[in-house]
Parts: C-alpha cells; sequence; structure tokens
C-alpha cells in the first residue's frame, strides 16, 4: 500500500488545510450560520438545519470508505485502520445521528456548500494518507503517542457529543430561541462542543502522528476556537445573568 504513495499532494493538502485555518483567523469573522446567519443571505437560499448538516457532513464519512472499497482486499496497516476507523465514526455520527436530532436554525446553501467542499477535500486528504502513506512501526499501539492521542480523541468526542446533547435540550422542536446552557463543561466555558471537537482532533494528530492531522487540528483550533469566542461574546450581550466566571473556551483561562 505505501508504495502507491504520492506525498506531493499529501503536503499540498496539508498545507492548504493549515494556510486555511490561518485566514479563518485573520479574518476573524463569525461563520454566517446558526447565530450567525440573519440577513447572511437572501430568505430563500437556505435548507432545514438536519438536511444541511448531513448533506455537508457526508463527504468526510463517504469519501474515505469509497477509497478503502476501492481498494483490493487489503487493509492499510492496523494501526492507520484503527485512525481510519475513528476518523469515520466521528463523521458517521455527525452524518447520521447529529444531523437527525439537530434543532437550529435554517442554513444558508452558500454556507453548506462551503462545508461540502471542505468535507470532500479534508476526507480525501485524510483517507488518502491513511490508506496509502501512513507507515508505523510494529510497536506503534504501545507508542505513548498513539494511547494517549487515542485517549484524547475519545475524550474529545464524548465531550462533543454530550455538549451536543445539552444543548439540543434548551429548545423544543421548532423553537429558535436562545437559553443559556448549564451543566457538563458548560460549566465553565461557552465553547464546550467546540472544545470537545478540538480535544478530539488534537488527539487525532497525535496518535496519527501526521501532517494532515496535524494542519486539520490546527484548522478545528482555529475556526471552533473562533466561534467559540463569538459565542461566548453573544451570550454576554444576550444575557445579563450570564455567569462571569465562565470562560469562551479553556476553562479558568479564555
Amino acid at each position: 500500500m505505501p508504495g502507491r504513495c504520492q506525498q506531493n499532494p499529501v503536503l499540498a493538502g496539508s498545507a492548504a488545510l493549515a494556510a486555511l485555518g490561518a485566514l479563518v483567523l485573520y479574518l476573524a469573522e463569525p461563520s454566517g450560520y446558526g447565530k450567525y446567519s440573519a440577513g447572511a443571505v437572501p430568505a430563500g437560499a437556505h435548507l432545514p438545519a438536519r438536511a444541511a448538516w448531513f448533506l455537508q457532513e457526508l463527504p468526510s464519512f463517504a469519501v474515505p470508505v469509497g477509497i478503502l472499497a476501492g481498494q483490493p482486499s487489503a487493509l492499510p496497516g492496523p494501526p492507520a485502520t484503527v485512525l481510519l476507523g475513528l476518523f469515520c465514526a466521528h463523521y458517521f455520527h455527525r452524518t447520521f445521528v447529529y444531523s437527525l436530532y439537530t434543532r437550529g436554525r435554517p442554513f444558508p446553501v452558500v454556507f453548506l456548500i462551503r462545508a461540502f467542499v471542505f468535507c470532500m477535500g479534508n476526507g480525501l486528504l485524510q483517507g488518502y494518507y491513511l490508506i496509502y502513506c501512513a507507515e508505523y512501526p510494529a510497536d506503534w499501539f504501545t507508542d505513548i503517542r498513539f494511547s494517549l492521542g487515542i485517549f484524547l480523541f475519545i475524550l474529545g468526542m464524548g465531550i462533543n457529543i454530550h455538549s451536543d446533547y445539552i444543548l439540543r435540550r434548551l429548545r423544543k422542536p421548532g423553537e429558535v430561541i436562545y437559553r443559556i446552557p448549564q451543566g457538563g463543561l458548560f460549566t465553565y466555558v461557552s465553547g464546550a462542543n467546540f472544545l470537545g471537537e478540538i480535544i478530539e482532533w488534537s488527539g487525532y494528530a497525535l496518535a496519527s502522528w501526521s501532517l494532515p492531522g496535524l494542519a486539520f487540528a490546527f484548522f478545528s483550533l482555529c475556526f471552533l476556537g473562533l466561534r467559540a469566542f463569538h459565542h461566548h461574546r453573544f451570550y454576554l450581550k444576550m444575557f445579563e445573568d450570564y455567569p462571569n466566571s465562565r470562560k469562551a473556551l479553556i476553562p479558568f483561562i479564555f
């Protein structure tokens, strides 16, 4: 498998992903969906949140699975197979579970298209690397980078799912009002769901010890960290009784 790897596309894709994260930080503007979608695009250019989340997240699951399905009977090495399984497990949940239960606002089509293209590109980058390029020593399963990375991935995914559950329970079906989230890591930060996903992809980067993994973790930190900051500012403006001790993303710090 590794002999079929082309390093130049992997390097270019990783650089583009990291540059996109830096651009997000440089622009420092909230992405125009959810709380920030009002007036961003014409009223007709929206899809229901459930359909939009399903469509935009699907490529991150379908592209790696499709690459793998197109292979001969051989799988990549065991560590790469585990990492690919975790990547796909995250996006299986986002595509087939999260999208089914979300109660968000109608989603602007222009941001759906952007997210679809991003998920397709990132799914191709991560899947291609793990299936064709990743080479790990026989003892990688016992390496502290792999063990700690897998622990962080599972921890972060658990935080992310639990935080999404708390947010979902704030609204009854059909409501679009905002309430202060309580419980879990929302006790300490406004972006508990974002913190969970950042931890998750940081763990993936550590366990994979790869440029594509590092680039994706960096992009996630930039995009989700900035979104957590904007959410925190939004809550402070909207609710006079918003907890003063709560930070944006990192408990007790920021």
